[in-house]
Formats: C-alpha cells, structure tokens, sequence
C-alpha cells in the first residue's frame, strides 16, 4: 500500500459507514477512488446527468442546491453527496456550488454499487441518509405551502377595535369605514369581546335593538384566538372546530393586531370546510345533515389537492364527524327536550386522536354523572341510539366491535368508567390491552365539559402501575412490520391475489401505540399521535432523535395511506401496492418499517424486560 493511498484509507475508515464495516471496504474504496480539487471555476464539471458518482469531501465548504437554486444542505468534511441518483436511477436534479475550495474524493457507480452489493450495512446507511434528505427537503416544501404560512402573513393587519362602551351605531359605521366584517373589542389592549356583522342583524336588526346600546350587550365574549406565529392550518382547525368566522390574532403580550377570517383563508385555498362546518351546525333535519355529509369525500379531495401534508385531511374529517355528532345530538334534544342531567359524549380511537380517514368507522361513549335514575338512563339510551344511527347513514360506518354510545356498555357513570379502566391496568389480559389501546385515546365533544374534566383527573390516578405498562410493551410487539430477510418487503394477498402492503395494522398502528405508551408513562393526556410526541420532547422517556423519527415515520405513512383512499384503489382498505411507488418511496417505505421495528424493540427492553 503506497503512503498516499494508506493516508487516503485512514481518512476513509474514520467515516460512516466504514467505521462500521471491514477494513476490506475502506481498502476498496481508496484504491478505486480519483481525486479531484473543486473549486468555483470546475464547478460545473460535477452533478451531470452524464456521470453518476459518489463524492466524499475531505476539505472545503460547498452548497448543495436543489432545482430551484435553494441550499438544500451545506457539505463539510466528511460529508457526501452524489448518492441519490445512485440509488434510485433517477436524473441528477441538484447543483452545487463551491464555498470554499477544497478535495472531494469521487467514487464510480460501478464501484459503489460494487461496495452496496458486497456490504448491506453499506447499502443502507446511504437508503437513511437519503430518506432523511428527502424528508428534510419534504417538510421545507410544506412550510412554504399555504397550510403553514403564519397566520401573520394571511390575516387581515391593523386590528379595528372599539372599547366595551362605544355604541352599536359606532361600530356599523367603523365597519363600513374601514370595508370589514367585525370589530375587536377591547379595553387597554385586553381583547374582551368581537362584533360581526352577523351580531348586527341577529343581534341588533332582528330584535329590533337600540343602536345606541353599548357593545357589550351583544359582543360574543372571550372569544377564541390564535397567535400571530401560529400555522394557518391551526387557525383553519380552531374555525372548523367551533364553527367561527373570525378569528382575533394577538402578539405574545396578548395585544390584538388583526382579525383573520373565513375569506382570508379562501384566499389560500379554493375549497371552504368552514362554510360547510357551518351549514352542518345550521341543519334542521337529519336529511339535510346527510345531504351535507355526502359532500365530505369531494371536498377532501379539492382540500388535498392545496395542501402537501396530507396527514392534515385526519383533523379536517375528524372536525366534519364532531360537528355532524354534536348537531345529532341537538336534534335528538330538539325531538325529546333538553338533557334531564349532565352528560358528556365522548369519543375514542382515530375520532379521538384527530386521525380518521375515509374508512374510519364510529368510537364513541357516554359518560354520564353518578346519581343518574333509570328514567335519566333511558333518556341516554334513546340519544345514543339516534346518534350513532344517523352517523352511520352519513356515512360513519358503524363499528365492528359496538364501541358505540347506542351500547349500553358504552354509556356509564364516572364510577362504571373508573372501574372498567381500573380492571384493565390491574388485570392486562389481551382483551385488556386491546381495550386500553382504544379507550385510552379519548377526547370530549359535546354535553357538559366539567364533567368529562372530572373523570380525565381522576382517570389519571390510576395509570402508575408497571406491571400495565410492561404488558403494554410485550402487546405492542406481537405486531410486527412487514420487512423480511434482507430488508425485503412481506406482501400479503387479498382474495382476487392482489398483492398488498397493510400501512395501517403494519405501520400506523404500531406507531400509535408505541406513543400511547410513553405518553401515558410521562403523563401526557392528549389524544393526538403527533401532539403526544411534541410533549415528549420535554420529557426523559425517548430521545429527540427518536421523536423526529416517529413524527416523520408517521407522517409519511399516513400520507401514502391517505392518497391511496383518494385515489380509490382496488385493494383492502389502509392498503397499498409497493410496486406502484417510485423508487424513492420504496427505499423511505423501507427505512420507516425499519426504525418503527427500532422503536419497537426499545419500547420492549425498557418497559419490558422482566416479562418477555
């Protein structure tokens, strides 16, 4: 071995992955290499769709850049790049420029793929490297979409307020003059209240009421707000979620600076869920509310043709089943007068998380106050039954398992519910883990909110036994993702041999659970998978390494699962077709069973140990 190959060896072996390899690898690679010095003015000669190689810097600063000319990562010592085409076969669409001059050792395509057919470990560190790539550029893309502008950048600037004393005339002629639908109220830049020019005609018009009464006789007091650094698509979920039109957008000091409205997002997008949300609250009849119920899987096709995180279409459906189930729920009151006690209808699963798709079907209950009568009983028994029949006929199927508020057992007190959790964490049969991991993803919707606060505190008492949480973990990895010998995919078959890959049992599923748990060992009581691991970066109990890669695990899954159900594949539900994919979604495919089988096999030797 001559000193200028020995010296180019030593560097090589220090660096990923042939610090992990034989010593054979790093041979190879400095005995096959060429040498090149990379500067400003040679620039263009490297990246051609020409001439596929792997580069390896060993001094210097260059910037690569994606298409568009923007820096999609800066390239230091140590670092490569080079290897996407030579994974994927596809044209080379980076560019690079040089920063600092400095040596790139460049390696062939023959010889790389030389070292990936020799070396598996080889292969599948530059798979990871270029699915974090991927996911890096992806979510870049996703925060210069509209869905995650700031809600500064939409709303309506310079906020119009007026204090809690000035007239109702006052704030008809302030709106006119300033051409806006609402005025902030406010007191010593408190906001206390909004005016829309809905109050006016509801509120004022239609009651006949003097003009000159001040606007605190009609304000909507303490209304909801949002950020000026919040997502837009945050903004969009509250709207939908409590049917509003105006939004108030405060500073970090809780000072108003604007209003953002339903017509500030239309600007961004050309479907409108705010304004079916609202038709669904304003339907007099369970005709009309299947009517609007059959416009769902239209919109949420025009809605994912503006948005790129897809994942997104889990709350806007999620927000379309609350508003359906909360305006059920006022036409049964409407038929059978008002609720004789405190109740509160909750909901489990997929609905509880904020995550359904088109195939979801109802998870729900009835948690009802403790010194409820039989007569009182009956009552909830009929609203159950209405709810969940008409749900089902606007399309929310049924579930299979009766997990439904027209099921007795899905309507009890806070005690029946207390115990039936009880049971489960001090006895975790299968039956009982199958359970926790339903019932423990829980949210309320409607009814008495008091009431649905007192239980999830209690609730919370309970959940510290270990001997729950190891079950849990042994549970959880009885399932399994579907990656065979050599990182090959295992299909399954449908009854007409279609072959298929189950995302959701194989993949989703496994992800949720494993978050449920850490959640629920850090005390974290939100339903949301994507939200629980958002607070577990302030807790010990997963590295935030292993937090980012979930996140993105599941995003990326629920985005394929998401786009196969609008595109209405011939295959089981939650299923996909890998050979439908590109090469590049086959290698991120890969790498996600791959980490998710990672978390797995962590979540079981730390919660675990003992009962395996």
């Amino acid at each position: 071995m001559t000193p200028e190959i020995a010296e180019v060896k030593q560097f090589v072996v220090k660096q990923m992955p042939f610090s992990q390899l034989p010593d054979a690898a790093s041979y190879f690679f400095a005995t096959h290499l060429e040498v090149i010095y990379l500067t400003q003015h040679n620039q263009h000669q490297w990246l051609r769709d020409t001439q596929l190689n792997l580069y390896l810097v060993r001094s210097g600063s260059f910037d690569l850049l994606c298409a568009r000319g923007e820096i999609v990562m800066r390239l230091a010592e140590g670092d490569y790049f080079g290897y996407p085409s030579l994974l994927t076969g596809e044209a080379i669409k980076s560019q690079l420029r040089v920063t600092a001059p400095g040596l790139v050792y460049v390696l062939k395509a023959a010889d790389f793929d030389f070292l990936r057919a020799e070396y598996k470990q080889f292969e599948q560190y530059f798979v990871k490297a270029h699915t974090n790539r991927l996911l890096s550029v992806h979510y870049k893309q996703i925060r210069d979409s509209w869905s995650e502008k700031k809600v500064s950048e939409v709303m309506h600037k310079g906020a119009v307020t007026l204090p809690p004393c000035a007239s109702i005339y006052e704030a008809a002629k302030t709106m006119s003059e300033h051409s806006v639908s609402s005025v902030i109220v406010s007191d010593n830049n408190k906001l206390l209240g909004v005016v829309t020019d809905k109050d006016l005609r509801n509120r004022v018009l239609a009651k006949a009421l003097d003009p000159a009464k001040p606007l605190s006789c009609i304000m909507t007091k303490s209304p909801k707000y949002i950020f000026e650094h919040n997502r837009v698509f945050s903004a969009l979920h509250l709207m939908l979620k409590h049917n509003i039109h105006h939004l108030p957008v405060l500073n970090e000091h809780l000072v108003p600076l604007g209003m953002l409205t339903s017509t500030d997002l239309l600007r961004q997008q050309k479907s409108d869920p705010v304004q079916l949300i609202a038709k669904i609250h304003k339907a007099q009849s369970v005709a009309q509310l299947k009517l609007l119920a059959s416009q769902v899987p239209l919109l949420l096709k025009s809605f994912a043709n503006n948005i790129d995180d897809m994942s997104l279409l889990g709350k806007l459906l999620s927000s379309l089943s609350d508003a359906l189930t909360s305006r059920l729920i006022v036409l049964y009151q409407q038929r059978h007068g008002p609720a004789p006690c405190k109740f509160s209808w909750i909901c489990f699963g997929s609905q509880a998380r904020e995550e359904q798709t088109l195939h979801s079907d109802q998870d729900n209950g009835l948690l009802l106050f403790d010194e409820i009568t039989d007569e009182q009983k009956r009552y909830f028994a009929g609203m159950g039954e209405f709810v969940c029949a008409h749900l089902a006929q606007c399309g929310i199927r049924t579930c299979p398992g009766n997990i439904m508020a027209s099921n007795e057992a899905c309507r009890g007190t806070i005690s029946q519910w207390l115990t039936r959790f009880e049971t489960w964490l001090h006895a975790p049969t299968p039956k009982a883990m199958l359970n926790c991991k339903i019932y423990f993803d829980m949210r309320f919707i409607d009814g008495a909110d008091s009431l649905y606060s007192e239980f999830a505190t209690k609730l919370t008492k309970l959940v510290k036994n270990d001997l729950f949480f190891a079950a849990m973990a042994s549970d959880i990895n009885t399932n399994s993702v579907p990656l065979g010998l050599f990182q090959q995919f295992k299909l399954e078959k449908d009854q007409q041999q279609h072959k298929f890959l189950d995302l959701k049992r194989r993949g989703v599923v496994i992800i949720n659970d494993i978050v449920r748990l850490y959640a629920l060992k850090a005390r974290i009581y939100k339903a949301n998978t994507q939200e629980r691991l958002e607070a577990l970066l302030d807790s010990q109990q997963l590295s935030k390494k292993d937090i980012y890669d979930l996140k993105d695990c599941w995003r990326f899954l629920t985005q394929l699962r998401l786009k196969t159900q609008l595109e209405s594949e011939p295959l089981p539900e939650n299923c996909i077709n890998p050979e439908c994919l590109t090469s590049l979604e086959k290698h991120q495919l890969k790498e996600a069973f791959h980490l998710i089988k990672q978390a797995q096999q962590a979540c079981a030797f730390k919660f675990a140990r003992g009962s395996l």
